[in-house]
């Protein structure tokens, strides 16, 4: 294939008259925006480890009450993107949010979906549409879009949780807001209990309860349940992994990200095949060593690294004696609904 031509090869008049007319010729970024085989990628293999978050974090609370902050968190940006645009991949945004014993985070919504994972300590909670979601290692709690939601802690020591949002790509289409509340009522409701057992719903089956986020907290017993009775289930599988659904449609649980637990059994290295999305990953109990690429981060508990898309990634268990489980977030929804969405 011929060269495509360049913007120095247009005479220079010619170039200042497109400008002015508000007209870009195409042809010399052509390749740039659609380059052969395999996209463009600005998202790189970035480890965040826990131990060098946490002390930062703590400080932060020393440092800012939280009425001058009111969400108090540190930004896990990927460096590939820019530190100042504060995103780990093209639609995926991460922070460690820090809440201290006696805080109140007040009451918001907003358009881009958050969910919360929690990463360490007791005695927080999150009150999600009136629904109080308690806060306990390893739980994911979804704040959808639009969806009024505040942070409460009523224990002894510091909690501290990993915010995943789809806020680059609600930001990049200039959908991005808030809107502040007062405190929210709390209603008498806990969709993980209504919706507690795997294939059994509440009858009729007819009657569902209307709300397109039936399930707002996911705690983590009942996930890590799930993966060790999949794996004692079928010694044969080599993935064993969950998602997190929808239990009314069997969708993701949200609509623009996936998100999942894995668990990796003693010894164990689980090859993941290059896929299109971006992939992030948290460690929440064991260790694990990752390869992307030409890197290798070995994660330990609440360590978090990021993976770009069309890059296989592979996984293997440090330990020999006991299971290493991961909380995985990706933009599978996303680019299943694009019809980009690829395995190679």
């Amino acid at each position: 294939m011929n060269e495509l031509g360049r913007l120095e090869d247009l005479p220079q008049d010619y170039r200042d008259e497109l400008a002015s007319h508000n007209l870009v010729p195409l042809w010399p970024s052509l390749r740039g925006v659609l380059p052969p085989g395999v996209p463009t990628r600005q998202t790189r293999a970035t480890h965040w480890p826990y131990t060098t978050i946490k002390p930062l974090l703590l400080k932060a609370g020393d440092l800012t009450p939280i009425e001058k902050a009111e969400r108090r968190v540190l930004v896990l940006a990927n460096p590939g993107h820019g530190l100042e645009k504060m995103q780990a991949s093209a639609a995926m945004y991460l922070g460690m949010q820090l809440l201290l014993p006696g805080e109140w985070a007040p009451s918001h919504r907003h358009t881009p979906n958050a969910v919360r994972m929690v990463v360490e300590g007791t005695g927080a909670w999150s009150n999600v549409d009136g629904e109080k979601c308690e806060m306990v290692r390893g739980d994911l709690i979804l704040t959808p879009t639009g969806l009024w939601h505040e942070h409460g802690h009523d224990g002894t020591e510091p909690v501290v949780w990993l915010d995943v949002l789809d806020l680059p790509l609600v930001y990049y289409m200039e959908t991005s807001y808030h809107v502040n509340g007062g405190r929210q009522a709390v209603k008498p409701q806990h969709g993980e209990r209504t919706y507690a057992h795997g294939g059994l719903v509440p009858t009729p089956v007819f009657e569902r309860s209307g709300k397109p986020y039936p399930i707002l907290r996911y705690p983590w017993a009942d996930a890590r349940a799930a993966l060790e009775t999949l794996a004692a289930d079928r010694p044969d599988l080599d993935h064993v992994q969950v998602t997190y659904t929808n239990p009314e449609t069997g969708a993701h649980c949200q609509n623009i990200l996936g998100f999942y637990a894995l668990m990796l059994r003693p010894g164990q290295t689980l090859n993941l095949p290059a896929r299109s999305p971006a992939t992030v990953l948290h460690q929440i109990e064991g260790s694990a060593e990752v390869h992307i690429e030409s890197q290798r981060f070995t994660l330990v508990e609440a360590d978090t690294c990021c993976a770009p898309g069309y890059t296989a990634i592979a996984l293997r268990n440090t330990s020999a004696t006991e299971a290493a489980f991961l909380f995985m977030a990706d933009e599978t929804p996303l680019h299943q609904k694009l019809g980009v969405y690829e395995v190679r």
